[in-house]
Order: structure tokens, then sequence, then C-alpha cells
């Protein structure tokens, strides 16, 4: 029987550290779904379809194999028992994460016992990271270079020169 995974997230836009994730995941499983939530109650900077196009990209690019990249709404346990997945992949970067990771868990299992959460320690390198801080860095005409793909950086500064 196949693990399956997914990882969820915002991903607007995909960071080095959720690569970095996704790297380390590809460990531990047979197959990883990067899960795109398209939350209509949320304000993301890119639509679900261009995050899902970036991520596609920057994987091909790196020669990931066994990731699937799609776009999903609604309540993530319900998406998971659609694609056979066991396991939820989050990562941590400091322990203002786990307090409301720990909450989301405990909501997931409650909704679905059969799902796990499984926690990795972020890289120490992208500790700090997250997509809110390069959107503001970017937005502020900041250089994301080591933050992101380049190809992520390129749309960044397409996106904040037509908002502009």
């Amino acid at each position: 029987m196949k693990k399956i995974a997914l990882y969820p997230g915002s991903f607007d836009p995909i960071t080095n550290g959720h690569l970095d994730i996704i790297k380390r995941s590809l460990c531990l499983f047979d197959k990883v779904i990067i899960a795109v939530n398209n939350n209509s109650l949320k304000k993301f900077l890119f639509t679900a379809e261009e995050r899902v196009e970036m991520i596609k990209d920057v994987l091909n690019y790196n020669y990931f194999s066994n990731v699937e990249v799609e776009s999903f709404q609604g309540l993530l346990v319900h998406y998971a028992q659609r694609k056979e997945a066991k396991f939820l992949i989050r990562g941590l970067r400091a322990l203002s994460d786990f307090e409301y990771e720990f909450q989301m868990d405990l909501m997931n299992r409650k909704l679905n016992p059969q799902i796990e959460t499984v926690y990795l320690m972020t890289d120490q390198r992208y500790s700090y990271l997250s997509s809110s801080i390069v959107k503001e860095i970017a937005q502020l005409g900041g250089c994301t270079k080591n933050l992101v793909p380049s190809l992520v950086e390129k749309r960044l500064l397409e996106k904040f020169k037509d908002i502009s």
C-alpha cells in the first residue's frame, strides 16, 4: 500500500523553505501531493491557477518525481479522503507555529481519526521565511534572491509591477 501524503498550504508564493520540506518529505512517502488552498475567504496575491503553475514549473525544473500539484477547496480532511492520503505534512519554523498547528491537528483528527500529521522542522536557513514576508519584501522593492526560486522571483516582480 502506497504511503500518500498531502502537503497543504497557500503557497502564495512557494518559497525555498517549502521546497526544503517537499524534498525531505519525499524520503518519507511514496507520493506527496502539494495541495494548494483555494479558500475564497482569503485574499491571495496569485490566483490558485498561478500558484499551481508556478509550483509545477519549479518542481519540473528541479526534476522532482512522485509529486502532484493541484488546488482544492473545502475541508482538507475531505480532500485527503478523495486523494486516499493518510498523512498530512506540516512544516514548523518556531514555537508560534506549533500552537496553531497543534490546534489544526486536533480538529483534523476529530473530523477524520485516520489521518496523521507529520511535522518537519524547517532547515535553520529558512526559519525566518514565510510567503507573507517574501511578498512584503518584493512589494517594497527588496531582493528576494535565495528566498524563492528564480522563477518565482520573476513572477513577483511582474506582479508588483502590474499592481503599482
